[in-house]
This record gives C-alpha cells, sequence and structure tokens, in this order.
C-alpha cells in the first residue's frame, strides 16, 4: 500500500480528530504482576537517585508541618492524609517523566524536572489536548480532595461519640465505639469516593504525560484498564493503600521511599496495560529543547 498521500503529522491533531475519542488498545494482565511493578519502580528510583527520593522527601515535610500546625485537630489529620491519596498522581507526575526518560535512555537530571512541570506538554496554548489538560485533571482531582477533607471532618466532628483530638481519640470513639457505625461510614464515604478516583486515575497520568490525548480520552483509557483487569488492578489498589499506610505509620518517614516507588511502579502499570504505539507521542516540537 502506498503512504504517498498521507501527511505529514502536524504538531496538534485537528479537532475532529481530537473529538474521535479513539481509545489505545487495554493489554490483559496476570493478578500478579502489579508486584513486578514495584520491582522494576526500585529499580528506577535506584536509577533516579536524589530525584526520585525528593518527590518522597517533600511530601513527607509537608506532613509533617501539617501535623504541627493541625495541632490537636486529628480530624483534620485524617481528612488531609486521606486527600492527600486523591491527587498523589498528578504530584506524581515527574516521577513518571523520569522512568520515561530512563526507558529511552534519556537523561536524568533537575532539567528533567523542570522542564516536565514549565513546559510538560510543549502545546501551552492548546485547550484541548495541551497543557491545560494537567491542569484541569489536576484542578479536579483537588476538587475531590478538598471535598472528601471537608467531608471527612465534619463527619467525625459531628457523630463521634466525643471529641476526636489526638490519634487515640480517633481509635477510641470511631474505630472502636461501641454501638455506633462513625467508623464504618466514614471507610464506606471515602471508597465511595476512591473507586471512582482510582478508576479515572490509575494509568491517566502517565498516558497524558506520554501521548497526545486529551483528559477524557485519558480518563476513558483508565476505567477501561480497571474493567478489562478488575482483579489485578484491585490488588494493585491494596497495595497502593497498604504501603501508604506504612508510610504514614512510621512517622511519615516510610514516604520518603513509597511515594517515589507508587510513582515510578505507575509509569510500569500504565506501560503494561496500555498499547498506545498507535497514539502521537507527546514530544517537543522543532526547536525546543
Amino acid at each position: 500500500m502506498s503512504h504517498s498521500n498521507v501527511p505529514p503529522p502536524s504538531p496538534l491533531p485537528p479537532p475532529a480528530a481530537r473529538g474521535a475519542l479513539t481509545l489505545p488498545v487495554i493489554r490483559s494482565i496476570g493478578l500478579a504482576q502489579p508486584l513486578s511493578w514495584l520491582v522494576r519502580g526500585a529499580q528506577d528510583m535506584q536509577r533516579g537517585g536524589w530525584l526520585s527520593l525528593a518527590h518522597g522527601v517533600l511530601p513527607a515535610v509537608f506532613g509533617g508541618l501539617l501535623v504541627l500546625l493541625a495541632g490537636d485537630h486529628f480530624w483534620l489529620l485524617a481528612g488531609a492524609f486521606s486527600g492527600f491519596l486523591v491527587i498523589a498522581p498528578v504530584l506524581a507526575t515527574s516521577l513518571y517523566a523520569i522512568s520515561r526518560a530512563i526507558e529511552r535512555g534519556e537523561a536524568v537530571n533537575l532539567q528533567l524536572i523542570v522542564k516536565t512541570w514549565t513546559r510538560w506538554q510543549y502545546s501551552r496554548y492548546a485547550v484541548s489536548g495541551g497543557y491545560w489538560g494537567m491542569v484541569r485533571f489536576g484542578l479536579l482531582l483537588a476538587l475531590a480532595g478538598t471535598g472528601w477533607v471537608l467531608t471527612s471532618a465534619a463527619l467525625i466532628t459531628l457523630m463521634a461519640v466525643e471529641p476526636v483530638n489526638t490519634p487515640l481519640d480517633f481509635l477510641r470513639h470511631v474505630v472502636l465505639a461501641p454501638g455506633h457505625y462513625v467508623f464504618e461510614l466514614w471507610l464506606t464515604m471515602g471508597g465511595l469516593l476512591a473507586v471512582p478516583i482510582f478508576a479515572s486515575s490509575v494509568i491517566a497520568m502517565p498516558l497524558l504525560l506520554d501521548r497526545r490525548v486529551d483528559v477524557l480520552q485519558a480518563v476513558l483509557t483508565s476505567w477501561q484498564a480497571v474493567l478489562t483487569n478488575p482483579a489485578p488492578l484491585a490488588f494493585w489498589a491494596a497495595l497502593i493503600m497498604l504501603l501508604t499506610i506504612f508510610g504514614l505509620a512510621t512517622l511519615l518517614l516510610g514516604l520518603v521511599v513509597v511515594l517515589p516507588l507508587l510513582g515510578h511502579a505507575s509509569w510500569h502499570a500504565y506501560r503494561d496495560l496500555v498499547d498506545a504505539s498507535l497514539l502521537p507521542e507527546r514530544l517537543p516540537p522543532e526547536g525546543v529543547a
């Protein structure tokens, strides 16, 4: 077949093409595949060195400051830390960029991180599939996280049998309160928020970073991946939760390793789940270094 009449790819697909919502092929994976993502994520974290670890140090320091500022208002901390999980996929964007660079044999340095956040999609003024796609997606996740923080705080404050000011109060008056179901309701409401957020974002951000797609394409692809592989991705969600709980339980010190590990592993989840070879790559245009 002759390709002489096929025009060269344009910097941005035409609006009609963007509106077609072409989705990539989703691969089926085995139940234990998420464990390999952690192994490869650890390898990327080692190769990323201090740049990777910085993505864990900064949130851990921020969490420590939050603990100091919140004082006795443990209800605020419970909502804030669980809300942090909602926006974590956006905060890990530069970790995806590091893994992508390692995969391509490109340099991993501070310049890569700066470019990721300042010229991330190289099409700053494109409304549909450009720079603002990440911004809009991040704002939506931040809005969901803020809503959960407020809902969590209101629920614990209004329904706990006694004031909740410390972790021990939360355990005694929420988790173990006899005849009350505040903790079960809190978990249920958190789960109702977490499931669609996880399904919408599990591979959306790496896909947005890697290919020229818009937010709707990325979210629908993420849902398709979950629906195609419900058991492996439920296992992946459980691993994320367990590792995050470990990071929080170690006085936030464990987050220094856990957060970059999960960020790098999420890149490999995207690469194993999605065959994006037919979608145009998100590369800098000519003349942009």
